[in-house]
């Protein structure tokens, strides 16, 4: 193969991707792309440049996605590039003859070209070592694919027919997709009734499998969350950006704010995902059930999706999006397994499990990770290959509801008549064995501010028929603040600073660009932030459009200045997308030269140690602080830099003992007279938490007697002086009871209903009466009455 080489002597033209060196059919610009690469520089062979894709696969599965990088060697660099897939054998001359479709992963290096759109290509020149993209692969029936790339190095241009700037790929069904989870669900579901699953999650996130820095102290998963939901709101996507939700998931293992964004979408919602966290992140299964939890689907709501951060690390997690539990054959999936892959999720830039906190600004894409993210990345493999799984999910269907209609009959399990009425029942969770009263009003808050405080209820245990069975849940809390908090003005929030204006949207003629900052402190009361994160404006790159104007791109970032003290000089460039139509010499400037100011020649320059290793956590548990240094070798005057650095640690979190409050007054005795009893009780005001010491009793017991019960005659003890013949009364009061009613001349009317406790709470008494129908000569013949305690708990 020749070598063909050229240098541009004016404006360096970006060639496009390679086709042979016919006249062309097309007048467009990607036509103009492929007649003009007959003018690059040909490369034979493995050199320092490389398109790959991710795994290296050698064949594609029809409509997957497929990571594909443009890499150079250090220290070669890159400066602009062309980036296209052709049907193998085409010439990129006509819309047919384009293969697949790109998906921009990173924006503020990559762009679609303009007037080319099958093409990628860089938004500002500057030095690169890498960029990447996502490819779908066509549909079956579309043969061998080519993906080819230029690249600019300077003013050279490189490309090749042949070799680490070309990738063949023929279809093959069983091809390797790095992204089968993101595959497209039904939009219509045609199944009957619902149906039930149970999602249990396999971590196998250890140090045997992924030994790289792994974090031995603190790892750990977050609590799992997620939802089942229609095809119409998505709680994350690949491709799409994190919500503050996923966020909180991705960066700090808090599901709270993303439950709260999935119950507002309560309409397309079914079922709220939940799971506890793990920690560790992998015990044997002998020691540990993996966690699981039970969730329903219909024909509207049919999709599932769920994530859960690994920890720590600076945003990443595993997870399923839009897996459709719906068949096509209109019946419900009865098993699935996946093997789950680490994604990033856009909002923090560190590259290592302990990176310090480093806010994406702007905000990425959400992507999967690569085995050629970054060198210092726990999962950096230089040859590639395949990202082994960090977790499995499991996902198996438990029951069904209604009556089905898929037309393909299943073979294991039968249907359930109804499952509603089953979790029906299930909302008190407590054994039939357990008899309780009811549930007692809610107390006050515990917070008398506006912070977060508790408020508590409870009812009692009134009988427990089987001793073996324990009886849980007397007491039930719920969230709370002081009244009137919510009305009061929400704190300030502070913003950063903005950050650089964007490329411009159009490349000649008035365009828009745009600018962002982030909020770097929200409101003490949790309330949003008001002031506008973004701003645009118009722009213009090249002023005309007309044939004799050529398209350049804007100004790269400025060379450094050629002097290291003093006065020196710096110069910038950009390129030449497109020559003018009618071929005339392009008048644009491409090269700007301007002054730079360094500090004074006598000044000493700033000399630092590098970073000491990070210090311990602040904390034995829970969340805190860890701090590193590095030292100043120079004078201080000279330095800017910051010595230290902070960020947080997480432990596993603190033991919780649990707490309860001061005992209540003894209630009255339930008795009149004679032997009774009287109770006390306490309440919990914290349950404990893991590894903290279990609660006290919260209820007591003892006896107490008011008065002698008086002593009954012999016509009350039956005797009439008979003798020994009389039936012996059984004690207690049925049998005082009925003692009285056998009396001669003695009738007494039935009890009358307890009346009302004395006390709202902290112990009362409740009396009933027997009353005497028709007074009689016996003098014993007299109403009678019964007291017992009521309302024992604290006020």
């Amino acid at each position: 193969m020749g070598l063909l080489f050229i240098r541009v002597k004016r404006s360096p033209f970006l060639g496009g991707l390679l086709a042979p060196s016919e006249p062309s059919r097309s007048d467009g610009f990607c036509g103009r792309i492929l007649r003009a690469q007959t003018q690059g520089t040909r490369r034979d062979g493995y050199h320092e440049f490389r398109l790959r894709v991710e795994g290296d696969p050698e064949s594609y599965q029809p409509g997957s996605s497929y990571r594909v990088v443009l890499l150079a060697s250090s220290p070669a660099y890159f400066r602009g590039f062309t980036l296209i897939a052709l049907k193998e054998g085409r010439e990129g001359t006509a819309a047919g003859h384009y293969a697949g479709q790109f998906q921009i992963i990173e924006e503020e290096d990559t762009q679609f070209m303009t007037n080319c759109p099958p093409a990628v290509t860089e938004t500002t020149p500057r030095r690169r070592t890498r960029i990447q993209v996502l490819w779908t692969a066509p549909p079956a029936g579309s043969g061998c694919v080519i993906l080819k790339a230029s690249i600019v190095q300077k003013r050279v241009i490189y490309f090749q027919d042949e070799g680490s700037l070309t990738v063949q790929l023929c279809e093959k069904g069983d091809a390797l997709s790095i992204d089968s989870q993101n595959e497209a669900p039904l939009l219509c579901c045609c199944a009957c009734g619902t149906a039930k699953y149970r999602l249990t999650f396999f971590g196998n996130w250890s140090e045997k499998i992924h030994p790289k820095d792994f974090p031995r102290r603190a790892n750990h998963w977050s609590a799992l969350i997620g939802a089942s939901h229609t095809a119409g709101y998505t709680p994350w996507e690949y491709g799409g950006y994190a919500s503050e939700g996923v966020r909180q998931v991705a960066e700090l293992g808090s599901p709270i704010k993303m439950e709260e964004e999935i119950r507002q979408k309560a309409d397309e919602v079914l079922t709220v995902i939940k799971t506890k966290a793990q920690w560790p992140a992998w015990q044997p299964l002998n020691l540990r059930a993996p966690p699981s939890a039970e969730f329903s689907v219909d024909r509207v709501r049919h999709l599932m999706s769920f994530l859960t951060m690994l920890g720590p690390s600076p945003d990443w997690n595993v997870g399923l999006t839009k897996e459709d539990l719906c068949t096509p054959e209109c019946g419900w999936v009865q098993r699935m397994e996946a093997e789950l892959l680490p994604w990033d999720a856009g909002t923090d830039s560190g590259v290592t499990y302990e990176s310090p906190n480093k806010p994406t600004v702007p905000q990425d894409r959400i992507r999967p990770l690569s085995r050629l993210d970054h060198p210092q990345s726990p999962f950096y493999d230089p040859l590639g290959g395949a990202m082994p799984s960090l977790a499995r999910v499991v996902v198996e269907r438990i029951a069904r509801k209604g009556e089905q209609c898929n037309t393909v009959p299943d073979l294991v399990d039968d249907i359930v008549a109804d499952i509603g009425q089953q979790e029906q029942e299930k909302e008190d969770d407590a054994p039939e064995t357990c008899i309780y009263s009811a549930w007692s009003p809610w107390s006050a808050c515990s917070s008398a501010t506006c912070d977060k405080g508790r408020r508590m209820r409870q009812r009692m245990l009134k009988a427990q028929l089987d001793p073996t069975v324990a009886c849980p849940r007397t007491q039930d809390f719920q969230p709370c603040m002081a009244p009137g908090c919510s009305l009061e003005e929400p704190s300030a929030c502070m913003m950063s600073e903005w950050i650089g204006w964007s490329a411009c949207s159009a490349s000649c003629g008035m365009g828009m660009r745009s600018r962002e900052r982030y909020v770097q402190q929200y409101p003490e009361d949790g309330a949003l932030c008001q002031l506008h994160t973004e701003e645009t404006e118009k722009c213009q790159v090249n002023a005309e459009c007309s044939p004799s104007s050529c398209i350049v791109t804007e100004w790269g970032e400025w060379d450094p200045c050629s002097a290291t003290c003093g006065l020196g000089m710096r110069r910038r460039e950009r390129m030449v997308k497109m020559p003018p139509l009618d071929g005339s010499m392009c008048k644009a400037e491409v090269l700007e030269v301007d002054k730079c100011m360094m500090p004074d020649c006598g000044a000493a320059p700033c000399m630092l140690s590098p970073w000491s290793d990070w210090g311990g956590c602040s904390v034995s548990c829970g969340v805190g602080m860890r701090t590193r240094q590095r030292m100043l070798k120079s004078g201080p005057a000279s330095c800017s830099e910051e010595l230290e650095q902070s960020d947080k640690c997480m432990l596993p979190e603190c033991p919780v003992d649990c707490m309860v409050s001061e005992w209540s007054e003894w209630s009255e005795c339930n008795k009149s007279c004679g032997k009774g009893h009287t109770l006390r009780s306490r309440m919990v005001k914290l349950e404990p938490g893991p590894g903290g010491s279990a609660c006290p009793e919260t209820v007591q017991r003892k006896k107490c007697k008011v008065r002698k019960c008086r002593a009954k005659t012999k016509e009350e003890r039956g005797g009439g002086g008979g003798g020994g013949g009389g039936k012996r009364r059984r004690r207690g009061k049925q049998g005082r009871d009925a003692a009285v009613e056998e009396q001669p001349g003695c009738r007494m009317q039935p009890w009358t209903g307890w009346t009302g406790c004395t006390k709202s709470c902290g112990g009362g008494i409740q009396e009933r009466f027997m009353l005497v129908k028709k007074k009689a000569k016996v003098a014993s013949c007299k109403d009678r009455k019964e007291i017992r305690g009521c309302n024992v708990e604290p006020c």
